[in-house]
């Protein structure tokens, strides 16, 4: 098994147009491809105003458009394409959804958001998803040829007990499509996607939309890559662009055998189980 992977993180401006979006995503990816990318992410909503009572009107069942179009791309381009996500619609239910194809086009794993952002921080950002989201219940790790990676969406990056119980299946990365603002982006998005990576002792990948200052909701930007020491191995300011690096799971191992964390874990005191299996 190779445990080096090359990984491209796409920071774009989100269209209203979602035909438009969509042939943006599809033209990221391939330029990122070109470069010798083989694991690819897209941001949170990279197909959709992120605006809660607009989400209706852009969600999707699976297999439609969206969906088409990203499985098409990863199997072109023969890559691992963690399609940040989108609106998803099921029955009379809209998740926040993002989907992972794997380099044959096949769907290989699906997150729902399982933390919905509901906040209201005095003089800053007020957001309710639960005015039109269902939470997601399910963990959501996926098997690759590099090692497992782990995927979770935003908000849910502020649970460390959902990165323990991803990184104690297997997995050697966790992958968060977000967009956090601009109230809590300075303060916590750095913070946040570097304790992950350094209480789970994996990599942590953060990949946000590029800042658009007329948009209703602002997102933060500065998409990032954190290595299992928490050092910052790249970072994007508010701008279009991308990041590119390449990442070796083997030093997941070397850092878990210097500082063996979860050797030292007190289960004779306390354990964190999921209480939902598949």
């Amino acid at each position: 098994m190779t445990r080096k992977l090359k990984l491209g993180v796409i920071q774009m401006t989100v269209n209203e147009d979602k035909e438009i979006a969509l042939k943006k995503a599809v033209d990221n990816i391939d330029f990122l491809a070109s470069k010798g990318a083989t694991v690819i992410v897209l941001p949170e909503m990279f197909n959709c105003p992120y605006e809660t009572l607009r989400f209706p009107a852009y969600a999707e069942e699976a297999g439609g458009i969206s969906y088409t179009m990203m499985q098409e791309a990863a199997k072109r381009n023969k890559i691992y394409l963690i399609a940040g996500s989108m609106p998803e619609k099921e029955a009379d239910r809209i998740y926040n959804t993002s989907f992972i194809f794997s380099p044959t086009g096949e769907c290989i794993g699906r997150h729902r958001k399982m933390h919905l952002f509901d906040i209201d921080i005095q003089n800053g950002q007020y957001f309710m998803e639960s005015e039109t989201l269902t939470a997601g219940d399910d963990i959501t790790v996926f098997d690759t040829e590099f090692g497992k990676m782990g995927v979770a969406i935003c908000y849910d990056v502020r649970f460390p007990e959902l990165a323990r119980l991803m990184a104690e299946r297997g997995a050697k990365i966790l992958i968060y499509p977000a967009a956090f603002n601009m109230t809590t982006g300075p303060m916590h998005w750095e913070l946040l996607l570097r304790s992950r990576a350094v209480d789970q002792q994996v990599y942590t990948v953060g990949c946000a939309p590029a800042r658009q200052y007329d948009a209703n909701y602002i997102s933060y930007g500065n998409s990032i890559i954190v290595n299992p020491w928490g050092e910052i191995m790249g970072r994007l300011n508010d701008e279009e662009g991308y990041l590119l690096g390449e990442l070796d799971f083997d030093e997941v191992y070397q850092v878990r055998e210097q500082l063996p964390l979860t050797k030292h874990l007190r289960k004779d005191l306390y354990t964190l189980k999921a209480l939902k299996e598949k």
